[in-house]
């Protein structure tokens, strides 16, 4: 019994390990509403989900049904099958949760879980059908195979239903309210609350405290039959109350509204979703147990029929594993890199893209175009009008900024956010149906934000693809869960304690290259969003602009010397890396050109000097990322064709050339840093030297062409880099000249 004492000490490490995963990915699903709509600042919002957390752990009693005898058979496997299985279980949640916490994609916990629980079930009975001689239907007696299609089937059942609803409900809203929704909120917003709240109300009872070890049988039975009058009594006294506060009070009710549902959530999560992150150890430790109280008990053959018994945990264990979530919550950085990319798919406004662009995404949009177009043909203008001018985004009134950081949405879209996840989760639980919070809640906060016109003509590719990335995940996750969790059991079942020791060694080193690669993720996109922080003065968003450009032609400066090198030496790996750099930098270009067209509209009303550099400063900004990429990209291209490269006199002028642009460039983004622009003219100087350099080169390859020294792609190749390295100097001047014209504008 010694390596199975040995397995249930891994079993409650990972389980701690699994929860901290599994909370930064689960976070979003109450989190992203009140983070988005800024309902309160971090602190608060925290404050709120943590005790949400704490509550529900209590309202944990019987969840471990799903992990012990959902997906299989117990009766059918021995207790060593189970052992092993529980331990696969837990190493693939881990690996794999921690894979999309580093990405920032939302999946579900609850398809991993089951489907690591199925495929590590499989493969023990496949090993058990293979020894036995049986086929399919032998595998097929260990699966519990009903519980399995219905967990399938409501996948789908999610997604449809949440979107449909949610882009009704939110529709509705916004015609009722408008983007303006102070005046008819005091007319009629208590209703509204009232109605919200009686919807979170009844969630928290249907959702949580009908597991609660704190509530009685009797209590819960009470409070089944006489659901209809609590809930009605629950409308009518929060609307009594809520309108109160409206018309007597200052009190922003729909922050009220949007912390208490962010509480809900938060509760029902702890509630019901913690039995992915616990109830593979627990049930370990049942199986255990049950072992171990047998005497003469044979791991091989004692069977564990056992562990169709319910199963009630110990409240001090429930709250344990409430402290490590509460903790999580609090200091996980790739938590808040899952809510991030939630909050950024809805965002009301333009700003960084976490997504690129994609063939389907395109196609989608481009069908969503068409249906619009059948919209404004088939509907009355009157009608279409009306419709227009209630949901128009452009009458929202500018919120109050908090910890340096705008709202991504209102508060009424945030409220709808938590009302609908709400009413759909509670209504597919009264129904049987285990439906995924994640899908619930990041499909509702899709449909409001589509509704919401924040998937416009300029970003909504972009957001499309994110959706189809993050739904993508779902079914990867599906898969990927069974595959590794198939695998890991195969090997742990025929390697034992060093394929077990193999597996903890292999998701160790994961773990640490995707804290990493994480890391730098992360950094990079908010070096390419400055972390949207609000700068007020156009003086200081000039200051940051001009940081930002000096950084980023230092960065162009160091992409070229890497170009030049790996062309003169023919080296392919550098060619690339510079090619991926200048990707990079041309990312960081388009997040300094939004920020200058924010500049520019804070110059709207001064004269037509100002807001004519600035264009300028874009097109030079353009002019530079243009010639970088073709640089990086025509010479990344001649040496993967291994073309010639450079003779030693076309490599001595690229080298001289380079030095010249380089020192150009240097000086350019210290001027910018700095805010100092006394060296202009000497860079003027300069910049003319080159172009004298540049055309005494171009009149030598002229010459080398003439006597048949050069070939055509290597002349091609060498004009080329010359008029690209000149253009991307020039620019950086450029640049240095506007800013100090603006700079003095604006003092």
């Amino acid at each position: 019994m010694e390596i199975y004492l040995f397995i249930l000490f891994i079993l409650f490490l990972t389980a701690i390990a699994d929860l901290m995963v599994g909370v930064a990915n689960d976070a979003v699903n109450f989190l992203n509403s009140a983070v988005g709509s800024r309902a309160g600042t971090r602190v608060v919002i925290m404050i709120v989900a943590s005790l949400g957390v704490f509550v529900g752990t209590t309202f944990s009693g019987g969840i471990m049904e799903v992990a012990r005898k959902g997906i299989f058979n117990p009766e059918t496997f021995v207790f060593h099958d189970v052992m092993i299985i529980f331990l696969a279980v837990m190493l693939t949640d881990i690996i794999l949760l921690d894979v999309f916490n580093t990405f920032g994609l939302p999946t579900s916990t609850t398809v991993s879980i089951v489907f690591e629980l199925l495929g590590g079930a499989v493969a023990v009975a496949v090993v058990k059908a293979v020894g036995s001689g049986g086929g399919i239907p032998e595998v097929l007696r260990h699966i519990n195979t009903d519980s399995v299609l219905t967990i399938v089937s409501s996948i789908g059942l999610s997604i449809v239903f949440a979107f449909v609803f949610g882009s009704v409900i939110q529709f509705l809203t916004r015609v009722i309210f408008t983007f303006d929704y102070e005046k008819p909120f005091r007319r009629y917003g208590g209703l509204y609350c009232g109605f919200a709240l009686t919807v979170i109300t009844y969630f928290i009872i249907v959702k949580g405290a009908k597991g609660s070890v704190l509530i009685t049988g009797e209590t819960a039975q009470w409070i089944r039959a006489h659901m209809f009058e609590i809930l009605l009594g629950s409308f009518i006294f929060w609307s009594v109350v809520w309108q109160s506060v409206i018309l007597l009070t200052k009190i922003n009710v729909l922050k009220i509204i949007v912390l208490v549902g962010t509480f809900a959530l938060a509760l029902a999560f702890a509630a019901n979703d913690l039995v992915n992150f616990i109830g593979a150890p627990l049930g370990a430790l049942a199986t255990y147990t049950l072992g171990s109280s047998t005497p003469g008990m044979d791991p091989l053959t004692f069977p564990m029929g056992g562990l169709a018994e319910p199963l009630r945990v110990n409240t001090l264990i429930l709250l344990a594993a409430g402290a490590v979530m509460v903790g999580t919550l609090w200091f996980s950085r790739k938590a808040r890199s899952v809510t991030k990319t939630e909050v950024s798919l809805g965002r009301q406004d333009e700003g960084v893209e976490r997504f690129e662009s994609s063939g389907l995404a395109r196609g989608v949009v481009g069908m969503g175009i068409s249906l619009y177009e059948f919209y404004t043909r088939n509907v009355p203008h009157r009608i279409r009008g009306w419709i227009s001018e209630r949901i128009d985004p452009s009458k929202q009134v500018s919120p109050p900024v908090l910890d340096g950081q705008p709202p991504a949405f209102d508060l009424l879209r945030a409220a709808v956010n938590l009302m609908v996840a709400s009413a759909l989760i509670s209504f597919g639980t009264s129904l049987k149906l285990p439906l995924s919070t994640t899908f619930v809640t990041f499909m509702v906060a899709m449909s409001t934000s589509f509704v919401d016109k924040s998937w416009g003509r300029e970003s909504a590719v972009y957001r499309v693809n994110g959706v189809i990335t993050v739904i993508g995940g779902w079914f990867f996750t599906a898969i990927m869960a069974f595959t590794a969790c198939f695998v890991f059991t195969i090997v742990i079942y025929f390697g034992n304690i060093l394929a077990i020791i193999a597996v903890l060694a292999l998701g160790v080193l994961l773990f640490v290259r995707t804290t990493r690669m994480h890391r730098k993720r992360e950094a990079e996109f908010d070096r390419l969003e400055g972390e949207r922080t609000v700068v007020v003065g156009e003086q200081e968003r000039l200051s940051v602009i001009m940081r930002d450009a000096g950084e980023l032609i230092r960065t162009v400066k160091d992409v070229v010397d890497l170009t030049y090198d790996g062309l003169i030496r023919g080296r392919r790996k550098r060619l690339r890396n510079a090619k991926a750099h200048a990707e990079d930098v041309v990312h960081a270009g388009d997040g300094i050109i939004r920020k200058v067209l924010a500049l520019t509209k804070m110059s709207a009303n001064h004269d037509r000097g100002p807001v004519s550099r600035y264009a300028q400063q874009i097109g030079s900004l353009q002019i530079i990322c243009a010639n970088l990429a073709s640089l990086t990209a025509s010479s990344f291209d001649h040496i993967d064709n291994h073309h010639h490269t450079p003779d030693k006199s076309q490599s001595e002028e690229l080298l001289e050339v380079n030095q010249i642009v380089g020192g150009v460039l240097d000086r350019a983004a210290e001027a910018l840093r700095k805010g100092s622009f006394e060296e202009v003219e000497r860079l003027t100087k300069r910049m003319q030297e080159l172009k004298a350099t540049i055309r005494d080169f171009d009149k030598n390859q002229i010459r080398r062409i003439k006597a048949g020294r050069s070939g055509t792609r290597q002349s091609l190749l060498f004009l080329g880099t010359m008029a690209k390295a000149e253009r991307i100097a020039e620019g950086a001047l450029q640049i240095v000249r506007l800013y100090q014209e603006s700079g003095e504008e604006t003092r």
